[in-house]
């Protein structure tokens, strides 16, 4: 069931949390947020299938392969974001989405809105980042 949402539609606290107009809303970020990424994915592939390095200078070259490689780590972490998008939208399909994985909580709309990939609110994700620093440290 797609929902029309209003063009100034922002989700708030005072609604019920993740009623289907929220569900919505953040859905329609996710699939806006892939399509960029994408988009600029295959900017990328262009670029790189455009050739060789065709610098004669090989400092100029350096300076080119310097930057396909920092543009290829770019796209690497945009291909793991895009894993990410997925398993959100999937969990808003199956009307999981916005509620931590580890307490069942709410995540603050909030929080979704700045990230919306979150799969844990920020309590939860606090403790996950203390245990992480005690542990790596032993």
């Amino acid at each position: 069931m797609l929902l029309t949402l209003p063009p100034d539609y922002r989700p708030s606290e005072d609604e019920e949390f993740m009623s289907p107009l929220q569900a919505e809303y953040f859905r329609q970020k996710l699939l806006r947020w892939r399509a960029e990424l994408r988009k600029e994915a295959d900017g990328t592939l262009a670029s790189l299938s455009q050739g060789g390095i065709l610098e004669p200078d090989i400092t100029d070259r350096a300076s080119v392969e310097t930057d396909r490689a920092l543009e290829l780590r770019t796209r690497d972490r945009a291909r793991k974001l895009i894993s990410k998008i997925d398993q959100a939208l999937s969990r808003i399909e199956n009307a999981t989405y916005g509620y931590c994985e580890e307490t069942g909580e709410p995540i603050s709309i909030r929080r979704l809105e700045a990230r919306p990939i979150a799969t844990m609110s920020i309590e939860a994700q606090e403790r996950h980042e203390r245990m992480e620093r005690v542990h790596r440290d032993d």
